[in-house]
């Protein structure tokens, strides 16, 4: 039973003044005709969590706080109980998410800061990173914009360096095939990316590795590279600086967003199921640089006498 079916038990059927006793929480606040939570209240829940808000008919709907126990905190809509429309989630750790939500889901446009003072502001469907979308490295003053994919670079991508631009596409957060730097809109270096095995890398144990990372995270594509991988840079050929030759530029991705559904119900159901009552929404990791900064280090200088 979910905490909104619990909020919406009664402690006997018709019971006088709608007191709620243990395993209920306790409330204080608006009730409609048949005693369920209506208007304006607050509730300490069972698992120590309490939320102050708007109800509607015995569900949170509307504007309201939840603040988990555990020191985290959503503030913003709900709709029939879920976090839907706009709003802010802090967790325990600092980090934070500013932006849309559906059905308990980071969803459409959103910032989430991480604890490191990275930040990606963007798009996001159903909690993850998802469309056009900018990622901020601020360690290092570098800056990526381009399509993301169920959490990860994926597709045509722009990294803002300090003093150049990389144009390219990537695969799994990584840089791969064909792209070319850009210096001062003057000059274009092209090449290609290799995805190569690194040879620094202990291989022994990989796998165990990637199990461990996995039961961490609520969703295991949002691991970032694979492991033990390392993009190598190619140059080919230098040219001055022409629009028409560079790679194809980052687009929208079209999402089939519709309205309410079984599936989706029967989708929602399986994970309250699933997962154990009063957990906090997923945490994201920041994303590792998708080039290491010691091999930007070693991209050539441009010869002028060979254009």
């Amino acid at each position: 039973m979910s905490d909104d079916e619990l909020e919406s038990e009664k402690e006997g059927e018709g019971g006088e003044g709608g007191e709620e006793r243990y395993p209920y929480g306790e409330y204080e606040g608006g009730r409609d005709d048949q005693l369920d939570r209506h208007g304006w209240g607050s509730a300490l829940l069972p698992n120590g969590d309490i939320y102050e808000g708007e109800y509607y008919h015995g569900r949170r709907h509307g504007k309201g706080l939840y603040c988990f126990k555990n020191g985290a905190r959503y503030d913003g809509t709900w709709r029939k109980g879920l976090k839907h429309g706009q709003g802010t989630f802090l967790y325990p750790d600092g980090t934070k998410y500013i932006g849309q939500w559906k059905k308990d889901f980071k969803h459409g446009q959103g910032t989430y800061y991480y604890v490191n003072g990275d930040y990606y502001t963007g798009f996001w469907f159903k909690g993850l990173r998802h469309g056009l979308g900018t990622y901020t490295y601020k360690a290092i003053d570098i800056t990526h914009y381009g399509t993301w994919k169920n959490g990860r670079m994926e597709g045509p991508g722009i990294i803002n360096y300090p003093y150049y631009r990389y144009h390219g596409s990537f695969e799994k957060n990584l840089p791969k095939g064909k792209g070319c730097f850009t210096f001062d809109g003057k000059y274009m270096q092209h090449g290609y990316y290799l995805n190569i095995r690194d040879p620094a890398f202990d291989y022994v144990g990989a796998e165990d590795l990637k199990i461990e990372g996995q039961e961490e995270a609520q969703h295991p594509e949002e691991l970032g590279a694979p492991l033990g991988i390392v993009p190598i840079w190619r140059a080919r050929q230098i040219t001055e600086y022409k629009t028409d030759l560079l790679p194809p530029e980052p687009v929208p991705l079209m999402v089939k967003d519709s309205e309410d559904s079984i599936l989706d119900i029967i989708e929602y159901l399986q994970q309250q199921y699933e997962e154990e009552k009063g957990n906090v929404e997923e945490e994201h990791r920041p994303t590792p640089s998708p080039v290491p900064l010691d091999m930007l280090l070693d991209i050539p200088d441009i010869d002028l006498d060979v254009l």
